[in-house]
């Protein structure tokens, strides 16, 4: 997380998050796969960390160095760019640009109902100090069973979450990093998808 701050001196929070560089190891289409996608890869590691159906999967892209990640997008079209090509975050991304981050949130573990769902609790006093946290009664007595989808303690976080309308604030090439106004899903140093979905409202000194 960094900062920024506007014309008017007001400090906008901003996420910086690497894009890139980003090769395309395979192509998928309608008449091989039934659909049109496209595998892209991330990151670098060491090639006796990787199997021998990537390495095998790595040679058939002709790529130098084995991605540490690879992940599919589907696509409307069979797409213009060949296997091999590198996409990089100016190529792909824009100041003023309005993006959707996918990613896994942090996990809490197991969680109460005031912390997993922002429960009031009971009452802290009088005789009923044991049941400050707790949940309550979770159902009525006449259908003898609790109903799917009843807020209950469990587990929290490590799931996927996708926030949307994230605006572009700037864009550094030689760095690859891409510098979003707010928060994003997940961890230091997760894994995040980003998707363009169109150009933001004039704002933030854009």
């Amino acid at each position: 997380m960094s900062a920024r701050y506007d014309e008017k001196g007001t400090r906008i929070p901003v996420t910086l998050v690497e894009v890139g560089p980003c090769p395309v190891v395979q192509i998928k289409t309608q008449t091989t796969d039934g659909y049109f996608s496209a595998q892209i890869g991330f990151g670098n590691k060491k090639p006796k960390r990787a199997t021998k159906p990537v390495l095998g999967h790595i040679k058939n892209a002709s790529l130098s160095s084995v991605p540490r990640f690879l992940r599919e997008v589907r696509l409307q079209a069979e797409p213009a760019f060949k296997v091999g090509d590198v996409f990089k975050v100016g190529d792909v991304f824009a100041q003023g640009d309005k993006v959707a981050v996918t990613g896994f949130s942090k996990g809490k573990g197991f969680a109460g109902v005031m912390k997993r769902w922002g429960f009031a609790g009971g009452p802290a006093t009088h005789g009923q100090s044991d049941r400050a946290r707790a949940i309550g009664s979770p159902g009525a007595e006449g259908p003898g069973r609790l109903f799917p989808g009843r807020k209950m303690p469990g587990h929290m976080g490590s799931r996927r979450v996708t926030v949307k309308g994230l605006t572009v604030v700037d864009v550094d090439p030689e760095a690859n990093l891409l510098k979003l106004a707010g928060a994003v899903p997940g961890a230091k140093g997760g894994l995040v998808m980003i998707k363009k979905m169109g150009k933001a409202k004039k704002w933030l000194g854009l």
